[in-house]
This record gives structure tokens, sequence and C-alpha cells, in this order.
């Protein structure tokens, strides 16, 4: 058991090591062109300004580290954030050397926003998306990497626990079974209703308590189930975090 523990988290661990622990907020900006003769832009100098009030009065760039960012092509631009300000602008640098800001427009709290920038000669205008994208967050391959960090986090806490309190490595199933259900909970179902990470990590400590508990019935009393959920989401979360955030940074 504990060889073919041993190959699974290595095995796990190579294809999950540029995963994030939850979905991160991501905004789309579709670039169209009002005018021919306008200078395509300059990604490189291109930014993502975050606003805490409409006016935009207190303002900063987007800054770059873990997995935030921004980027852009000719024709589209990509915010990722681990937490967006409720109101954003664009400021464009074009290859011709010119600097245009735009319009300061709001940013819902969801995970997925789009928006159509309209470039005239003089003027830069933001707004949402007639059509956004409907995409679902579980067929991205991030949800998956996520799943297999969170798989080999929890599954080598949990084999510390077992080796701690003398339980039986069957304990392990019941862990694997409901990491398996609540990530498949969140970015199948609660994040399409809930955007605060703090809320899907609760729902995920009730769930596996449950599901441990359950399965595991004959080894593990429901107060064992709790301790070990919490144990095992806690180191999840915090070494999942660093470990996405460091890798994200090479």
């Amino acid at each position: 058991m504990k060889k073919i523990l041993l190959i699974f988290t290595l095995f796990i661990s190579y294809f999950c090591v540029q995963a994030e622990v939850a979905p991160l907020p991501e905004i789309r900006f579709n670039l169209l062109y009002n005018t021919a003769k306008q200078a395509p832009i300059n990604p490189a100098k291109s930014e993502f300004i975050q606003c805490k009030d409409r006016l935009c009065l207190s303002a900063s760039a987007l800054g770059v580290y873990g997995s935030q960012h921004f980027s852009c092509t000719a024709t589209q631009c990509q915010a990722v954030s681990y937490e967006f300000e409720p109101f954003a602008q664009l400021t464009l640098t074009f290859a011709d050397g010119t600097v245009q800001q735009s319009n300061v427009f709001p940013v819902p709290n969801q995970l997925l926003n789009a928006f159509d920038v309209y470039i005239g000669p003089r003027t830069v205008t933001v707004n949402r998306a007639a059509n956004p994208p409907q995409e679902a967050l579980w067929k991205r391959p991030e949800a998956y990497q996520a799943l297999g960090l969170i798989l080999v986090l929890e599954l080598l806490c949990a084999t510390a626990f077992i080796l701690y309190t003398k339980k039986r490595f069957t304990i392990l199933y019941g862990v694997a079974i409901a990491n398996i259900v609540t990530a498949a909970f969140v970015w199948c179902v609660l994040v399409h209703y809930i955007a605060q990470s703090a809320v899907w990590w609760l729902a995920c400590v009730v769930l596996e308590t449950l599901l441990i508990g359950i399965i595991n019935r004959k080894d593990l009393s429901f107060k064992e189930a709790g301790l070990l959920s919490i144990m095992t989401n806690v180191t999840s979360y915090t070494l999942g975090m660093i470990f996405s955030f460091m890798w994200a940074q090479i």
C-alpha cells in the first residue's frame, strides 16, 4: 500500500506543479478597432488599472506575482487576479507611441468576465460583452491540475494522521473519494453561485467530513473524520497556495 501511494504521489505531482488550488477570477478583453489607420497596441507597455472607486481616484496597476498577470496580443487581452477591485480601467500603449486610457468600468464579482474594447482614433471604450463566453470551469486543464495537487497534499497529510493514530491505511481510499467528490462539486456547481474561496473551503471541509466519516465508519468516528478533514484541507490550501505561487514565479 505504501509503495502504491508513493508511485501515485510522484505520478500526480508531475502533472500538477502548475496548479492553483481554486479557480482564479479572470477578465477577457476583445479588442475591436474602429479604424483601419489605428496602430496596433504594444502589449508590453499596456496596463490593467484597478480602482477602488468609480472615479478611479485610488488606482494601481495590476501587479505580476504568482498566477496574477495582465497580458495582451494584437486582438485580445487577459487579466487574471487573486482578487479584482470593484472598478477598472485600461491604459493602452500603441505601436506608434501614443497612449490612451479607457473609461472606468465596473468589474462584477464573478469568476469569468468578458468585455469588448472599442478602439477609435482618440478614444478607448470598454463595455460588457453582449455574448460573454459560456465556459464550464470543470473543462479547464487547471481544474484537473488542482485536483491532482490537492490529492497529493491531502493524501500525504492523511498518511501522517494514520501513522500517528495507528489507524488502517484503507482510510486513504475514503479521503481520495471525498476529494474527488468535493472538487467536482466546487468546480461544477458552487463556483457558479458563490465567488468567495473561503466559502468553497468551508463547504469542502463539511462535505469531506461527512464522506470520510460514512466511508470509514468502521475506523473513524465523525469527530475523528472532522479532525482529519480540517487537517487535510488546511494542508492542501496553505501549501497548495504556496507551491503554486512559487512555481508561477519561475
